[in-house]
C-alpha cells in the first residue's frame, strides 16, 4: 500500500465526496465523520448505518440494515437524520440531486428531487452503484460485470465496460474507482477500449471524491486515503 496512508480507525464501508466531506461506517452500523485532522480524524455521527454516500456539496444519505433511507440533516433536526420513503441496500451521492440506489433485488433507482414521491426505476440490475457531482453514474452486478450509465444516447440506459468489479465509485467522469472481489484496486484510465489500471493494494470498499480525494477500508476495517500520482 505505498501510495495509501493509513488512517486510524475501523470502517466497513467509506465514502468521500470532497476532501473535507469523507463519511463512513463501521461493521456495528455506527456513523462517522472525517474531522480533517489526521490526529483525531474521526466524529460520532449518531444514528445507525450500513452504507453511505458523501457529495461533493455536503450532501450526505445513508441507508440502514433494514433498508430504510435517510438524507443527513446536520443541525437542522436533533435526530440529525431525515428518513425518506423506499428501500434501498446500496447508496451512493454525487450531488444534492444526483442520489442513485439499488435494492437488495438489485433494481435501480435514481432520486427524483422530490421527497413525497423520492425514487424513480431506472432499466437495469446492479448490485453497487457511483454517482458523481458531474452526472456521472457507474454500476457493477451480482456477477462483476461493470456498467456506465448512458440516459437516454442508448435504449438500454447502459454500455458494459470491460473488467470485473464487485464495488465501485464515481467522484466525476475521470476519477473512478472500484475493487474486484479479490480486493485488487482499479482506476479508469478514461479510455473504454483499455479501461483499467490496477493500482497496488487491497481493499473492500473505495470511495472516490470530485476533487480527485481517493479512500479505502480493507478487510479488517483498516481505513486508507491514497496518495499517489493522479491522471490528468
Amino acid at each position: 500500500m505505498a501510495d495509501w496512508t493509513q488512517i486510524n480507525g475501523a470502517l466497513s464501508a467509506i465514502s468521500a465526496g470532497s476532501r473535507t466531506n469523507v463519511w463512513g461506517v463501521n461493521s456495528a452500523g455506527n456513523i462517522y465523520r472525517y474531522s480533517g485532522d489526521d490526529a483525531d480524524p474521526w466524529i460520532n455521527i449518531p444514528g445507525a448505518l450500513k452504507d453511505i454516500g458523501a457529495a461533493a456539496d455536503g450532501t450526505v444519505w445513508g441507508v440502514n440494515a433494514a433498508g430504510n433511507i435517510y438524507r443527513y440533516t446536520g443541525d437542522e433536526s436533533s435526530t440529525h437524520w431525515k428518513q425518506i420513503s423506499g428501500g434501498l441496500a446500496r447508496i451512493s451521492a454525487g450531488s444534492r440531486t444526483n442520489v442513485w440506489g439499488v435494492n437488495s433485488g438489485g433494481s435501480i433507482y435514481r432520486y427524483t428531487g422530490n421527497d413525497a414521491n423520492p425514487w424513480i426505476n431506472i432499466p437495469g440490475a446492479l448490485t453497487d452503484i457511483g454517482a458523481a457531482a458531474d452526472g456521472t453514474v457507474w454500476g457493477v452486478n451480482a456477477a462483476g460485470n461493470i456498467y456506465r450509465y448512458t440516459g437516454d444516447e442508448s435504449s438500454t440506459h447502459w454500455k458494459q465496460i470491460s473488467g470485473g468489479l464487485a464495488r465501485i465509485s464515481a467522484g466525476s467522469r475521470t476519477n473512478v474507482w472500484g475493487v474486484n472481489s479479490g480486493g485488487s484496486i482499479y482506476r479508469y484510465t478514461g479510455n473504454d477500449a483499455n479501461p483499467w489500471i490496477n493500482i497496488p493494494g487491497a481493499l473492500t470498499d473505495i470511495g472516490a471524491a470530485a476533487d480527485g480525494t481517493v479512500w479505502g477500508v480493507n478487510a479488517a476495517g483498516n481505513i486508507y486515503r491514497y496518495g499517489g500520482d493522479q491522471p490528468g
